[in-house]
């Protein structure tokens, strides 16, 4: 039972503004911004996602996370490739 844990159980306590550093460095640019503090942001190769923004410091729920993991597709090798797990 040595399973290796999900992204999102590894990227949990990960701030905001460093998720927001990660996927500009991916190739991801801000679309526009909601009036509700969502923040777009879109890949050239056709991939958006939406971050709720508040403080830079906060952090997402989980739910949250896995759901931005999911649109921006990014694998453990991807996250490692970011520098957000080592």
């Amino acid at each position: 039972m040595n399973e290796e844990p999900s992204l999102v159980h590894l990227l949990r306590n990960l701030p905001i503004n460093q998720l927001i550093r990660a996927l500009e460095r991916d190739g991801f640019t801000l679309r526009r911004s909601t009036r509700t503090g969502g923040r777009i942001y879109a890949h050239p190769d056709g991939r958006i996602t939406v971050v709720h923004y508040h403080h830079g410091s906060d952090t997402l729920t989980r739910k949250t996370l896995r759901s931005v993991l999911e649109a921006v597709q990014w694998t453990l090798d991807d996250a490692k490739r970011l520098g957000l797990v080592q």
